[in-house]
């Protein structure tokens, strides 16, 4: 398992993926918002979502893990 984890403190803007989509490396993952700056959040191992940890709106902090991604269910 890997963990897409926010980079800053930020609010979560767009949440891109949804648990079961097969995603690859460099793929977004979702948009984080700090201080009017759009962040995107990208893979850094490719697999399948197995769980989306946050939910639209919500804060993060620095290094809160936001994305569960299954690196043994890669194609």
């Amino acid at each position: 398992m890997h963990l897409a984890r926010a980079e800053i403190v930020s609010n979560v803007w767009k949440i891109v993926v949804r648990e079961g989509d097969q995603v690859g490396v460099g793929d977004v993952l979702a948009v984080l918002e700090s201080m009017k700056m759009e962040i995107p959040l990208v893979a850094q191992v490719g697999g399948h979502v197995s769980k989306v940890l946050v939910s639209l709106g919500q804060i993060v902090q620095e290094g809160d893990p936001v994305i569960e991604i299954d690196e043994t269910a890669s194609a």
